[in-house]
């Protein structure tokens, strides 16, 4: 790829929960478009994927590290931007990926499902933009992972929804207070892909349905989502700030 097919050449991506499914392949595609890459995840089960994600940005020519921890304690987001800082001595494009489904009737939803659901969703991510907003590049971009769930009406999903609902204030406040940087701050709702994030809270019967919601008859995929992924991390995007941009092939819950 020639110098000018790479538009994120010097440019340096924070991607949170990149260890497999979208946050690899986000990972994988800003590379080829000449990032490096500060690859997150969150636990010591997930340490061989996250070097197998650091291993495929490496092909790509691209620079990367590795940062592992659980974002919902402040401490961790501070070390995974500083680590990057350090690595890269700078910040220009976080994407606010790591997530947690809990499936469940709103009458079954306990305590610590709430603050496990809240503390990644929406507690994390808030903080990740935070320190986004410190750190960050002028003429950056902060892209945050939401759902397609935030503009349907289905049951049993209430407090992922209901954290990843607080995206939505979260971008659009940022995204003001940031923008006379250059800075944009947007949402990515995707719908139903076909990852194993998605089929750990399905059924048989569920993923049926929502197979059947969009107008192609089939599950998103992780290419799908990459394109969208790629303009809002390019300078293309500039005029695309304070969104919440669906992409579920016209989901329609039903």
């Amino acid at each position: 790829m020639t110098q000018a097919a790479k538009p994120l050449a010097g440019k340096v991506a924070v991607i949170t929960g990149s260890a497999r499914n979208m946050g690899r392949a986000f990972a994988v595609a800003l590379a080829r478009l000449g990032a490096d890459i500060t690859v997150h995840h969150h636990s010591p089960k997930a340490k061989d994927d996250a070097e197998e994600t650091a291993r495929l940005v490496r092909e790509q020519g691209a620079r990367s590290i590795i940062v592992e921890g659980d974002l919902a304690k402040l401490g961790v987001v501070q070390t995974l931007f500083g680590a990057t800082s350090e690595a890269f001595g700078r910040v220009d494009i976080v994407i606010n990926n790591a997530g947690v489904v809990i499936k469940k009737p709103f009458v079954d939803i306990t305590e610590e499902d709430f603050d496990r659901s809240f503390g990644i969703n929406a507690k994390a991510a808030f903080f990740v933009m935070q320190e986004a907003a410190r750190r960050i590049a002028d003429n950056g971009r902060i892209i945050n992972m939401g759902t397609t769930i935030l503009g349907a009406t289905i049951p049993f999903y209430s407090v992922y929804a209901g954290a990843k609902a607080a995206l939505e204030d979260f971008t659009r406040s940022l995204a003001r207070e940031i923008g006379p940087r250059g800075v944009t701050v947007n949402v990515v709702a995707p719908g139903p892909i076909d990852t194993e994030f998605y089929h750990g809270a399905e059924t048989p019967e569920s993923v049926a349905r929502a197979t059947g919601a969009s107008v192609a008859g089939r599950l998103g995929r992780v290419n799908d989502v990459v394109p969208l992924i790629e303009f809002l991390a390019s300078p293309a995007s500039q005029w695309v700030t304070a969104q919440t941009l669906f992409i579920n092939g016209g989901y329609l819950a039903r």
